[in-house]
């Protein structure tokens, strides 16, 4: 894929809106969809082929996918600190 700095959208996995790995997220940033009619389609494309197409499918896009330079890690402002 062509680098991002001359204009283009790459295709990333966005762990940080995504429900396993992103995938269907940085699918639904790429084409300018909704990811919830994208997770639809995706479960109903799982369904109709036999569940194992689709899961083959989606494990490869995780290991094929860069992941998307901009991560936001959340912490948890409320949780006590460690004792040691």
């Amino acid at each position: 894929m062509l680098p991002a700095s001359n204009g283009m959208k790459t295709l990333k996995r966005i762990p940080s809106k995504g429900i396993i790995a992103g995938v269907i997220a940085g699918f639904a940033d790429y084409f300018v969809v909704d990811v919830t009619m994208l997770r639809v389609l995706y479960v109903l494309f799982v369904l109709v082929t036999g569940f194992f197409p689709g899961v083959i499918a989606y494990f490869i896009a995780i290991l094929i996918m860069p992941v998307d330079g901009h991560v936001i890690h959340e912490h948890k402002e409320d949780a006590p600190p460690a004792q040691n």
